[in-house]
């Protein structure tokens, strides 16, 4: 009997592919958290989430690697792809996270995403996946609470922290 991944959380997925973890078998994906600032004078910002298109979880816009396109490249044109956000990418990658990605056919295979940020400067009603997905902004703290990965939970975390340290030193001088 197929194992049910959409009740699990990220960790104990992980340890359906274990075997496939300890080959090596890892798949590459790219992904961008797409921030923007709520405009307040406390410097904070919303995180976009979009839901997935088999399970109707929350997760950030993700795909794999493209021909001649560079990771931040990838990352930013899967944000446009599945959310219709446009902003500034970061280059360098803001961190990592794994999780266990359910193939066509039904196979789980874990997936290593590194992930890159967009301050997000544009949103566009009109992109490829409109009909596909929903999308909604959050707080950081209920955006983290809402996405099944730990280590995707601590980058949007981190990234709360960051915006609201930026904040405050932006305010004292």
């Amino acid at each position: 009997m197929p194992a049910n991944t959409t009740k699990r959380d990220g960790l104990s997925q992980l340890s359906l592919v274990a075997d496939k973890l300890c080959r090596g078998e890892i798949l590459t994906q790219y992904a961008a958290i797409c921030y923007r600032s709520t405009g307040r004078a406390d410097g904070s910002i919303e995180v976009l989430l979009i839901t997935s298109r088999d399970s109707g979880r929350w997760i950030i816009p993700k795909g794999w690697p493209m021909r001649k396109k560079k990771p931040h490249e990838v990352a930013s044109q899967e944000a446009w792809e599945e959310a219709g956000v446009r902003g500034r990418i970061r280059k360098k990658p803001w961190g990592h996270y794994t999780y266990v990605k359910k193939l066509e056919g039904g196979e789980l295979v874990p997936a290593m995403v590194q992930v890159h940020l967009i301050d997000v400067r544009e949103i566009d009603d009109k992109f490829p996946e409109r009909h596909q997905r929903t999308l909604e902004w959050f707080e950081p703290a209920v955006a983290a609470s809402s996405v099944g990965e730990p280590e995707l939970r601590g980058l949007i975390t981190r990234l709360e922290r960051r915006e609201h340290r930026r904040s405050r030193t932006s305010v004292e001088t």
